[in-house]
């Protein structure tokens, strides 16, 4: 009995900074995934303001931007073609991070992650691991993207 206790203890130690999101209680999770190399990439809505993040989720992130709701904008999927795509694009100055989750209806593979942008040119892509991925992106209350 003492050692299931002690096993059950030792796994929920070792898995919470797995289950823990960086969203605080008062947000919701728009996205939320882990990239091949570890890290976070999160989204989240604080009503007045939409936050992105990215870094180790055991740590401090690496990036932080929070924006006023009015300035990021979001793509949602028109219901026309094979692929299913949703974005959040929250500016910072000249950078743009625009987290994506899309969808291919015939080869049914799913794909997310954040598209860098600076001055309107792509610097980076990061994808997501597919693992364990949340995306509450489709359906969100933003000003479309042009």
């Amino acid at each position: 009995m003492k050692a299931s206790i002690l096993l059950a203890t030792l796994a929920a130690v070792v898995l919470a900074p797995v289950a823990q999101a960086a969203c605080q209680p008062n947000q919701k999770t728009v996205f939320r995934c882990t990239t091949a190399q570890g890290k976070a990439i999160e989204v989240c809505d604080a009503g007045a303001a939409i936050e992105y993040a990215f870094g180790r989720p055991q740590g401090k992130p690496e990036i932080v931007v929070s924006q006023p709701r009015a300035s990021v904008t979001t793509y949602q999927w028109q219901g026309i073609g094979r692929t299913q795509s949703y974005t959040v694009n929250v500016p910072n100055g000249d950078t743009v991070y625009s987290v994506y989750d899309t969808y291919d209806s015939i080869d049914q593979k799913q794909e997310s992650g954040v598209v860098v942008e600076i001055k309107g040119r792509q610097v980076a892509t990061v994808k997501c691991s597919g693992r364990d991925t949340v995306s509450n992106i489709q359906g969100i209350k933003l000003r479309p993207a042009q």
